[in-house]
């Protein structure tokens, strides 16, 4: 996929290049941390019911017993961690 991206500034293509670049690279930084992060709290409910996270997405969909609030805990972290997955997906893909 490619896209033209317009930008009417008086800054040089360099400047301009160089700021979207620094900007993509925060971006992927930022993306890293959260993939971190989410990862860990995944692995601590996974532990803490014993569970795979996939496995614990089919018990939370597909079951009506028990479910106690630390698994709607677990689901926002896993929907946040597939999120910022997909995102820093998409940003290592960009080229200049």
């Amino acid at each position: 996929m490619s896209f033209t991206l317009s930008i009417e500034t008086n800054f040089s293509p360099q400047e301009v290049t160089e700021a979207i670049r620094s900007a993509l690279e925060h971006e992927k930084h930022v993306a890293r941390y959260k993939i971190k992060r989410y990862s860990s709290i995944c692995r601590e409910f996974e532990t803490k019911f014993g569970f795979s996270s996939a496995e614990l997405q089919i018990k939370l969909e597909t079951s009506c017993e028990n479910k106690e609030s630390s698994f709607f805990d677990w689901y926002a972290a896993k929907r946040e961690l597939d999120h910022w997955n997909k995102r820093l997906e998409i940003l290592s893909g960009i080229s200049f």
